[in-house]
This record gives structure tokens, sequence and C-alpha cells, in this order.
């Protein structure tokens, strides 16, 4: 009997963190690596997993997200079982409510399960950057018969309050989950490590509709996985496990390449991701061929460079430069630019990410900056450079990182800002 898999992608969260990048957008549908969206990774990880019948549950500035949805990612045909389908919130709940936590969202779209009658039910989160072998884990859950298996990996303890934690035997059995605590308990033999859930669960159906049910029903609970669905499951001796992304291997990768997995949940880690990608030898490996990353598709040009006088040339170093981009005479190093861009004679952009349709005026200066899409840098402007005027002007992170907005007024914005 072949296992019937259903695949709910949750793509509804706000992502304040990230803010003002979701500003007019999902997280989901922030744009990364130059041509794709956040959202194209646990897609692709789907497919590739030979998980073919996904959901997407959409909430809140959904509509860049669906249109991308719609460009990109349209599936379904013949088999009935093959489909990408955004589900956007339709509120419902008993009281016509937006989605109130992640369990909620599921279980206000429970008919979906009911109806496809999966045995196994893989609900992920589209807010981080990685790749995943689902099959892999899906091995794993049904090796130990379990009722649930969360995906996890260690991080650092300082980021425990922003995780859920958890703890568990030889056997990976989860014996007790600790939701963003602060004071969760390290990693046995790693006193600086917590094992942190990843946000990617599976779930055997049954176990799944009892679980959301009783939680409806619980007018004191916060209606989320991390802090009571799963508390809930290991407090009734439920078989739950953890597995190792640590241990997931993707084909055409080398058997020791370390698993990566990024939270983009603030500007300066979405920021670091872009610069990973960069390197000579990236963590992150986009020219796999086994383990496509799929995106839209757009009759983009080739980039161009032009100009080879001293002073005058077209040329980016250790960069991502993707398609339509026209470097006029301008130098771009150790940097991500997205479609579309035009770089000026003179100009020099550097450990900076552009999105889409960015214009960036002759000999203006652009340094450990995100640019949002369609920012025209007027000519001799100097971004990154003083701390104090960036801040009057623009967003600027801790770090140091300087956001540009895309709508802001010191700008011309001459296109639709999705």
């Amino acid at each position: 009997m072949r296992l019937r898999v259903l695949g709910i992608i949750l793509a509804g969260g706000k992502g304040t963190r990230l803010y003002p990048l979701t500003k007019e957008r999902a997280k989901p549908a922030v744009p990364f690596g130059g041509k794709y969206r956040i959202v194209d990774f646990v897609l692709s990880n789907f497919l590739n997993s030979g998980i073919y019948s996904i959901y997407v549950l959409t909430q809140f500035r959904s509509q860049s997200l669906l249109q991308h949805l719609s460009e990109g990612w349209q599936a379904g045909g013949i088999l009935k079982n093959q489909f990408i389908i955004p589900v956007p919130a339709q509120m419902r709940s008993a009281g016509e409510t937006w989605y109130q936590g992640t369990a909620d969202a599921i279980y206000q779209n429970i008919n979906l399960i009911e109806q496809a009658e999966p045995h196994v039910v893989a609900i992920f989160g589209a807010d981080h950057i990685y790749r995943m072998n689902i099959a892999h884990m899906i091995e794993f859950h049904q090796s130990k018969n379990a009722a649930c298996t969360v995906a996890a990996i260690p991080v650092h303890k300082r980021y425990a309050h922003e995780f859920g934690v958890i703890e568990i035997d030889e056997e990976h059995r989860i014996r007790n989950f600790h939701e963003k605590n602060p004071d969760a308990p390290a990693m046995p033999g790693r006193t600086q490590e917590v094992l942190a859930s990843m946000g990617n669960y599976l779930f055997a159906t049954r176990t799944l509709l009892k679980a959301l049910h009783d939680d409806a029903a619980d007018e004191a609970s916060s209606h989320d996985f991390g802090r009571d669905i799963l508390p809930k499951l290991v407090e009734d001796a439920q078989d739950i496990y953890a597995y190792d992304f640590q241990t997931n291997t993707i084909p055409g990768e080398p058997p020791d390449q370390p698993a990566y997995w990024r939270d983009v949940g603030t500007i300066d880690a979405y920021w670091e991701a872009n610069m990973d990608l960069r390197s000579v030898k990236p963590a992150l490996n986009l020219y796999n061929r086994q383990w496509p990353l799929r995106t839209s598709s757009y009759p983009d040009p080739p980039a161009k460079f032009t100009f080879d006088d001293e002073n005058r040339r077209g040329e980016a170093i250790d960069s991502i430069v993707s398609g339509g981009c026209i470097l006029s005479g301008g130098h771009v190093k150790n940097s991500v630019l997205g479609r579309g861009v035009k770089v000026h004679a003179g100009a020099w952009i550097e450990d900076s990410v552009i999105l889409d349709n960015c214009d960036i005026g002759r000999r203006a200066r652009v340094r450990r900056a995100v640019l949002d899409k369609n920012v025209r840098v007027p000519p001799d402007t100097c971004i990154g450079y003083d701390v104090a005027q960036d801040k009057k002007l623009y967003h600027v992170t801790e770090s140091g990182i300087v956001v540009v907005e895309g709508n802001r007024s010191a700008v011309d914005v001459s296109t639709v800002f999705v």
C-alpha cells in the first residue's frame, strides 16, 4: 500500500521581526537569494521528497504570496492527488476569528484533512531557509510507529527563548518540551547547545485529528502546537519522537555536507543568510540539479556587464547577479542582486542585498544594506556610511544593517510594490 502523505504549509505569519520587508507582504513572500521567495524552500522540499498534495495556508498580507504561488506553483491535472492549493483564512471558528495559533490554523481547515484521508500529515512552516529530504523523516516516523515526529536541530543556548526546546531520551523519544524558555535545559554533554524544534511536524492522522478537537475544546489553550499540542501529547505519554535534521542527506550533496537551516526571522539573520550564498563554497548549494530549488519563471534577459574603462568597469565579485541586471560601469562586491537591478557608472555596492528593479545612480555608494524592491538611489547618495544620517532616513538594525523601504518618500518608486 502506498503511503498517502498530505502536506500543509503554514504561511500566514506576520513576520514582524522582519519589518520593514514585511510591511506590504507576508514573511514567506519575502524575496531571497536573488530570484527566489522564502516559501520556495519548503515547497521545493515537498516536491523533491515526493509529496505532491499540498495546501498552503495564508492569512496576513497575502497578496504578494498568492501572486507568487499563482505565477510559479500552479499544479494539478489528471491526478487528483497532485495539487498545490493556497487556502486563505476563511474564519471557520465559532467566533469567526483569524487564526489564533498554529494549531487553530489547522483546526479551522480540518475538513481538508478529513476529505483527503491521508496516513500521515506533514505540517511545515514557510519561514526558514533550508533543504530537507522529508522522505527520510517519514521513514524515521514510520520505523518508530510514531504518533508524531518533530524535526529538530541543535542551536546555541542563547537562542533558547526563540524556539521550542526538546528533551529526548536515548531512543529520541521526546520527554519534555519547553516553548521559548530562556532557561531550557542544554543537551547532555553539550552545555552550550539546546535541541530546538524546527517547527516541522509529521502526524499520524488519527492522532492529529483527536489532538486538534481536544485542543479546540480547551478554552485555556492558546491553540499552538509548541505551547499546547506537543506538551499535551508528551503528558499523555504518546509516542512522540525527535528527528535529527543533522542526519538528513540530500541527493547530489556530499554525505558529509553539514545540514543547513536558518531561521531568517530578523533583518540581521536574513542578511547573513543571503551573504552565505555568495561565498566560494556556499553552505547552501543552489546549483544541485538533483535537488532543484523551484520558483516562478520570468522572461528576464541575461545579466549584462558593460564598459571596461578605468573607474568605469561593470563588474561583480563574489556576488550573485540575477537575470535582467545591467552593471553599466558599476562595481558590485560580496552582494546579492535581484532581478532587473541597474547599477550605473561609478556606483559601488558592497555586502548588500538589492531586491528586484532597484536603480543605483551614478557614483552612489551602498554598503551593508538591504534595498527593498523598486528603490531608486539618486546619484552620489551614500547608504551605510553615516549611521546617524541613515537612522534619520531609513531603518537601521542594532548591528548596523540599513534597510531602505520600497515606498519611502526619500526614493522614487516607479512600479507597483509587491
